[in-house]
């Protein structure tokens, strides 16, 4: 580890005295530095085991102690044995397995013992590591699986540029399944590049460089359909089956609770008895055309069929959108799996501008191809709030980990938090714009299509920086004040340009907290989705952090 065990001891010591902790506790070290990564800027993650019947805070508390800051987390014995047997019982289907469950799992059994060894080590006994191992292989084989499947539609479809995307990220799925089967299960991919290099198969980790550095020119569906041939192979390779290379086994299915109405020339498709898409006339006669349960390619052709040029893109949208789905035979529903972090969903556009809204022929659109949803309902609202302040602190966040990581000369590294800060950028920005459920990041910059066209100019240089590498110290500095100058760009644009720098002191982190919970009340009170589950706590605690000392 990058900190000694005397210095470990001596910050434990220092943060347990700001806590009013009445309670022995066995303590343990958690997270990155704790695996053997982390760098000046990493969280110190203490985890506070008790024997306590009661409930614990699933919130962390955030101290600065000696220029670290350092995370406090309390669970009980109960409450681990509980995660320890969710994660058994899910194990058996990977779609359901929680990934906040597995990696809270994945945190403790890889823990290093700080105090209370004969507990740590109790408590790590109720799931072997090997059976952790084998269980977060398949979770991620589950997602580099359905992640190919999608691409490979997306292909189908002609949407070749989208096809890469989802071919990227299923061969940081693959190779995660991959390597968590030789023991490196944590989640977070930012230190993929050291997991790689300490697995100890050049070979594997030279073609998986190869392939995540390779460039496919925009709009080349030829080099498209290459790459993702070859990381179907390189998938197959490490052990990932079920996607053979056959766009027929996919076919279009209706979805649950979506209904057609046609008020004149004008369809309507109502989703979920709430949200209402209003189709113009191309998009519209495709619809009609669907005959749902056929391959997908012929549905494809059978679009094309009516007159409609280059149908593949408002199939994508209807895909998209959550108003079809499709089905891989022998295989269940293909449910692209997102990166980590991004919330589960069809993806919901903003509201149309279109106005006025309605006539007696129906809802306006804004084009012949438009599929253009009607203004968003009061909780939709709510949620999207509370994700763009989330979004924002995971900026924070980015910036201070890659400026951790250039200090210590971690490009790899610096490069993944880079795009994450990037991602949770356009997170924000689009959760302005009342976009909620999120897209996945990897769909971001392509659906900039979805918010006002001032808005460009950002999703262009957005895709210039998470195509950045870094290849020197100087290519990294400059990356770093690129960075900063595209956030400032989009918190201008989204009204978050005076948003707290949430983690520079005690100070900032509670102005922090304050702003999320003023939104957290609507939210809550509207019933909408919290964007993370220690949110009930903050809400809970009326704005206060749970350990806070009074």
């Amino acid at each position: 580890m990058i900190l000694t065990e005397e210095r470990l001891q001596d910050l434990l010591d220092k943060s347990l005295t700001e806590l009013p902790l009445d309670t022995e506790w066995a303590v343990t070290l958690e997270g990155s530095i704790a695996e053997g990564f982390g760098n000046p800027s990493s969280d110190i993650d203490f985890l506070l085991v008790s024997r306590r019947d009661d409930d614990l805070p699933t919130m962390p508390s955030l101290l600065f102690v000696d220029g670290r800051r350092v995370e406090i987390r309390t669970r009980s014995v109960r409450q681990l044995a509980d995660q320890f047997q969710e994660v058994e019982r899910a194990a058996a289907r990977p779609s359901r397995l929680s990934e906040d469950l597995l990696n809270r799992c994945q945190r403790v059994l890889h823990s290093h013992p700080l105090r209370g060894h004969a507990l740590v080590e109790e408590v790590k006994a109720l799931l072997s590591v090997e059976r952790f191992r084998r269980i977060t292989a398949d979770w991620w084989a589950h997602r580099a699986r359905q992640s190919l499947r999608h691409a490979l539609a997306l292909q189908c479809l002609g949407e070749s540029d989208e096809a890469v995307d989802w071919t990227r990220a299923a061969l940081v799925q693959s190779v995660k399944s991959w390597a968590a089967g030789l023991g490196e299960t944590y989640l977070e991919p930012k230190w993929l590049s050291m997991q790689l290099d300490r697995a100890g198969r050049e070979d594997v980790r030279d073609r998986y460089w190869a392939l995540e550095t390779a460039v496919v020119p925009s709009g080349d569906a030829g080099a498209a359909r290459d790459r993702l041939t070859a990381c179907l192979d390189f998938a197959a390779d490490l052990g990932i089956t079920g996607v053979p290379r056959k766009p027929e086994r996919l076919t279009v299915e209706r979805v649950a609770r979506v209904t057609t109405w046609q008020t004149g020339e004008r369809v309507h498709v109502v989703r979920g008895r709430r949200d209402v898409f209003a189709l113009g006339a191309d998009a519209g006669t495709v619809w009609r055309s669907l005959v749902l349960g056929r391959p997908l390619p012929r549905v494809l052709a059978e679009s094309a069929a009516t007159g409609v040029t280059d149908p593949g893109p408002l199939l994508a949208a209807f895909l998209r959108h959550g108003l079809v789905r499709l089905v891989w035979k022998g295989g269940g529903a293909v449910t692209p799996a997102l990166p980590l972090g991004a919330p589960p969903g069809p993806v919901t556009p903003p509201p149309s501008t279109a106005r006025p809204l309605l006539s007696v022929r129906g809802a306006a659109v804004t084009g012949a191809r438009a599929v253009d949803l009607m203004p968003l309902p009061a909780d939709r609202f709510a949620a999207a709030a509370m994700a763009l302040v989330w979004s924002n602190v995971v900026v924070e966040n980015a910036l201070e980990d890659l400026t951790g990581a250039l200090r210590r000369g971690q490009r790899r590294v610096a490069e993944l938090t880079a795009r994450r800060a990037v991602h949770a950028a356009l997170r924000g920005l689009f959760s302005a714009h009342g976009v909620n459920p999120l897209p996945a990041d990897t769909d971001l910059v392509r659906r900039m299509d979805l918010l006002p066209a001032a808005t460009g100019p950002i999703g262009v240089r957005a895709g210039e920086l998470l195509a950045r590498g870094v290849d020197s110290a100087e290519d990294g500095d400059a990356l770093r004040a690129e960075l900063r100058r595209f956030i400032a760009l989009v918190r201008g644009a989204m009204g978050a340009d005076s948003f707290p720098l949430s983690f520079d002191s005690a100070h900032t982190w509670r102005a922090t907290l304050q702003l999320g919970h003023d939104w957290l009340r609507m939210g809550a009170h509207l019933g909408a989705e919290l964007p993370i589950e220690e949110a009930r706590d903050l809400l809970a605690g009326n704005g206060a952090q749970p350990h806070q000392a009074r």
